[in-house]
């Protein structure tokens, strides 16, 4: 056996390589990737111009520290403050990584408002990392269970319900942030409303509070538009970003905006291998792909296609509690747990996974074709209905 240490339940199955949005096992079976490593190649598998890009860099430079400039990390930055309007970028590895710059950087912010004891405002159902502070802000009990005593500091109010902001706004002096997911992707889904997300904004820059928001998941492109905030037209305080962003090479970033620029200085915050040469030219390969290949656009067609096919091809199914989603971030909520439909989606040569115990979420690549999508919705509905008959 492998010394791997158990903190996975891995599906009985290894991949070999990939080509665009299929995925091929040690025995050579094809399958179509409806999951994208969780959001996270947005290019789908061995892109020509991504591995180019990766090819080149490798033979020059990964890494070298932030001991020094990093021409990479620089050009990036400057591309995604242009496209997101923010001012300030941190570079990290990953999605908790960016939300732990988050969560520090409205902790000093606090503090410079004269808060001794700096709260933040973060919903439930949320989910923002597997590190201590990331855990505690996460609206999940069961992945919470076992580590405590966990970080103090955070106020929990329900998901897309601005009378509970409301309420925490008028009795809790303390709060210096809002964390919030404009789509939760862990817990099923659930959407924010576009005037749920303007009143957020409007009661932060009431209270002066830092508006931060969790774009790991939601984020590079997926639901139409650069970041799913964008929907609502506003602009946060602080963004974090990682998943899609490299395409499958890690990186995460925090970026920042208005109040929250110039907060942190030399030596607040810091990674070994945040922004390094190879992550950066990931990212700006990924960022370039989605621009010259129209894949925003792409996002949004496909996604309506996808979502259209399932009403119909699950059309009568008493059973399917919503199809939801935006862009190509799908749900497609049963009215009773189904785990089992991944072994089974798995079986039939489709790659998905269940979140929130009843809703199986699609997170394709943003390369998926028109056939390929018809594929997805065809064995999809094929085995749901095999579930609910078995």
């Amino acid at each position: 056996m492998p010394h791997l240490m158990n903190t996975y339940s891995r599906l009985p199955i290894a991949f070999t390589h990939g080509e665009g949005c299929r995925l091929f096992d040690e025995q050579g079976k094809s399958y179509l990737d409806a999951l994208a490593g969780i959001a996270v190649n947005t290019l789908g598998h061995a892109h020509p111009r991504l591995t180019g890009a990766l090819s080149a860099q490798v033979g020059r430079l990964m890494h070298t520290s932030n001991l020094y400039r990093v021409r990479e990390a620089e050009t990036l930055s400057d591309k995604l403050a242009a496209i997101a309007a923010m001012d300030e970028v941190f570079f990290c590895n990953s999605g908790c990584e960016a939300n732990e710059a988050a969560i520090k950087l409205a902790r000093y912010y606090g503090h410079h408002q004269g808060i001794d004891a700096p709260a933040i405002v973060v919903m439930e159902q949320a989910f923002h990392g597997r590190t201590l502070a990331t855990l505690s802000a996460t609206g999940n009990r069961k992945v919470q269970a076992g580590f405590e005593p966990l970080v103090s500091g955070f106020v929990r109010v329900p998901f897309d319900d601005i009378a509970a902001i409301e309420q925490v706004a008028a009795n809790n002096p303390n709060v210096v942030a809002v964390l919030f997911e404009p789509i939760q992707g862990e817990g099923g889904i659930n959407i924010a409303h576009p005037e749920y997300m303007r009143a957020l904004r409007r009661i932060c820059d009431e209270k002066n509070w830092l508006f931060m928001v969790d774009e790991v998941q939601c984020g590079i492109g997926r639901t139409g538009v650069w970041f799913a905030h964008q929907h609502a037209g506003i602009k946060p305080d602080v963004m974090t970003l990682a998943k899609g962003l490299g395409s499958g090479v890690p990186i995460g970033a925090c970026l920042t905006a208005g109040k929250a620029a110039g907060v942190f200085k030399p030596g607040n915050h810091g990674s070994t291998f945040g922004g390094n040469p190879l992550a950066c030219v990931a990212a700006l390969t990924t960022l370039d792909v989605i621009e010259s290949d129209r894949l925003m656009a792409r996002a949004t067609e496909l996604g309506e296609a996808i979502r259209s096919g399932l009403r119909k091809a699950l059309e009568g199914v008493s059973s399917i509690a919503e199809i939801r989603g935006d862009g190509l971030m799908i749900g497609v909520e049963l009215d009773r747990p189904c785990g089992e439909l991944v072994l089974l989606a798995q079986n039939a040569g489709l790659l998905i996974n269940v979140t929130a115990e009843r809703v199986v979420r699609l997170l394709p690549p943003l390369v998926m074709s028109d056939e390929e999508a018809r594929q997805l919705v065809a064995i999809l509905a094929a085995v749901v209905r095999e579930f609910l008959e078995a």
